[in-house]
């Protein structure tokens, strides 16, 4: 029963996300804004207890969720022959690129505690 109150504060904060992309034409997704959104109520203690199990159900059935990307990938397998350089070097760059911004963010928060 924990497991299903979580998964619908979850699902809520994904709806409410959603509704507010589309009352405020926002320019990202849906479930960007309600993860930010749950982001915030994390910080309130009983919310946080309430989505324990939820996350804990979700990160061990985690390998599950890669099972539509494989299948994805098979069906499409001419595209990656087709396009497979250019995926390549597209995931290299903003792998590289998002390491390099976690690394800048990551010093910027350092310096900052020192000096404080």
């Amino acid at each position: 029963m924990e497991l299903l109150r979580g998964l619908t504060l979850l699902l809520i904060a994904q709806a409410l996300g959603e509704a507010l992309v589309r009352l405020t034409h926002a320019p990202l997704p849906g479930p960007v804004l309600g993860l930010l959104l749950m982001l915030l109520a994390l910080r309130w203690a009983p919310l946080r207890d309430t989505l324990r199990p939820a996350a804990e159900g979700l990160l061990a059935h985690l390998s599950l969720l890669f099972v539509p990307v494989g299948v994805g990938v098979m069906t499409h397998l001419h595209l990656i022959g087709e396009y497979g350089l250019r995926l390549l070097l597209a995931v290299v760059l903003s792998t590289g690129l998002g390491l390099a911004v976690t690394a800048w963010v990551l010093r910027a928060f350092l310096a900052r505690e020192k000096q404080g």
